[in-house]
């Protein structure tokens, strides 16, 4: 893999989110190997985690504790306490089953646990079924309509801190309109969960920026954050990025002999 290549990525992510608070989350499950890890992490880059393991990866790295997200519907009571312990920056919590889980391990632990609850804003992303996410037929996240219900119920148990919203409406996106499409639903819900008294501090706008296969031809990071920064920028929270292919999909090199 090419450091400077994955650098560079890294960077134009930086440089396009610049004018507001942000942190790049890079998506383990892209490419977990430690030296990549390493290499983002020496650069400033948080993670996006969806296990245990991936968790002690992260911090294996050098990836500040403060810098990750941990996200993905089957988090265990074991791996919610290890992240709790480590002190992450947020769980991204996908149901309400999920939210009760970890109020009761956060309570039990004597600390509050800051989530997000990961939206399904009911958008087509436009790319290949197997991974969209962010239609409401998706079992992905909390329907947008039950949205508000749901955060009103995470607002009332004493182990959660509610700090910030999550949307991922899929991977591989080679158009900004799905993703400009959701981010204005989810800015507008944020407004209304301010007006029932819930403080969003932080939106995660996830990951799904395509890079080129074949003829394909995705926005750059400077085009993507132009499209979504007008909502984002008004809301004043800081931005969350969970960039994972865009990061190293096109890093690789082909050696042969």
């Amino acid at each position: 893999y090419s450091k400077a290549a994955i650098l560079g990525s890294l960077a134009a992510y930086e440089r396009a989110f610049a004018s507001v608070p942000h942190v790049v989350c890079y998506s383990i499950k892209a490419n977990a190997n430690l030296a990549v890890l390493s290499t983002l992490a020496r650069a400033g880059a948080g993670a996006d985690i969806t296990s245990g393991g991936e968790l002690y990866r992260a911090l294996r790295a050098g990836i500040p504790a403060r810098k990750i997200l941990f996200a993905g519907p089957g988090k265990t009571r074991e791996e919610m306490r290890d992240a709790l312990k480590a002190e992450i920056l947020m769980f991204n919590v996908e149901s309400l089953s999920e939210l009760r889980t970890l109020d009761e391990v956060a309570r039990e632990m004597g600390v509050r646990a800051p989530v997000a609850l990961r939206v399904n804003p009911d958008v087509d992303p436009h790319t290949h079924p197997y991974i969209a996410t962010g239609l409401k037929t998706s079992k992905f996240g909390i329907p947008f309509a039950r949205a508000l219900e749901a955060y009103e119920h995470a607002a009332r148990l004493p182990g959660l801190d509610v700090v910030g919203i999550q949307m991922h409406i899929g991977s591989q996106l080679t158009k900004s309109a799905p993703v400009v499409d959701a981010t204005a639903r989810v800015a507008s819900l944020v407004k209304t969960l301010r007006e029932h008294d819930v403080e969003i501090r932080m939106v995660d706008i996830g990951g799904g920026l395509g890079i080129r296969y074949r003829d394909e031809t995705p926005p750059t990071q400077a085009e993507w954050a132009g499209a979504l920064l007008p909502a984002l920028t008004e809301l004043g929270v800081t931005v969350l990025l969970e960039p994972g292919r865009s990061i190293v999909g096109n890093a690789g090199v082909l050696l042969t002999r």
